[in-house]
């Protein structure tokens, strides 16, 4: 459940409580989201991201903002890390190994060529993987570049309803493959 001040209005005048106040500590750290992807971490954590696909070991597997290429996910850590060289080696090894895995999954419920991975964290320094499912049905003038040659502005954006079926496939895909519950 979250907080009532969380509820209300996603933010909250914090010289309104007590300095000592438990309560104002705990809003303090978990309204702190210095990057879009601590945001979106809390909202997988609460059940409020609609993009939210399974909770994984690592982390949340969720969907593209856009779907230029349809089922095109990420993976976001949980805890948040700044980049891949934050976690210790067990972490590392399970993060990576599940990214892959996502893919795998991605892969056989698209039908899609090949996936292409990518880190970067420059935009937003905080770690996420995204998963790429690239296909011979894409143009010949987008299908050998990476994939921040499509006109992200003028893709499809994500739409709960259209992309229920899509999640779900990947999803039970996931579960099948003992990644999730």
């Amino acid at each position: 459940m979250r907080p009532a001040a969380i509820r209300r209005c996603g933010a909250i005048a914090f010289n309104t409580l007590s300095r000592n106040n438990a309560r104002q500590r705990f809003l303090r750290k978990n309204l702190q989201m210095p990057t879009l992807i601590h945001q979106r971490v809390r909202d997988c954590q609460l059940g409020n991201y609609p993009k939210t696909i399974a909770r994984v070991k690592s982390g949340w597997v969720v969907l593209g903002d856009v779907q230029f290429l349809p089922g095109y996910c990420l993976l976001l850590p949980d805890p948040v890390v700044p980049d891949l060289n934050a976690m210790n080696e067990e972490t590392r090894k399970t993060f990576l190994l599940e990214m892959s895995q996502v893919g795998d999954a991605v892969l056989a419920v698209t039908g899609a060529t090949r996936i292409n991975y990518e880190m970067l964290g420059n935009v937003e320094p905080a770690l996420h993987a995204h998963i790429f499912p690239r296909n011979d049905e894409e143009t010949e003038e987008l299908k050998l570049k990476p994939v921040w040659f499509y006109d992200w502005d003028k893709a499809r954006a994500f739409d709960a309803e259209e992309d229920a079926p899509m999640m779900a496939k990947i999803r039970e895909e996931l579960r099948s493959r003992g990644l999730c519950d």
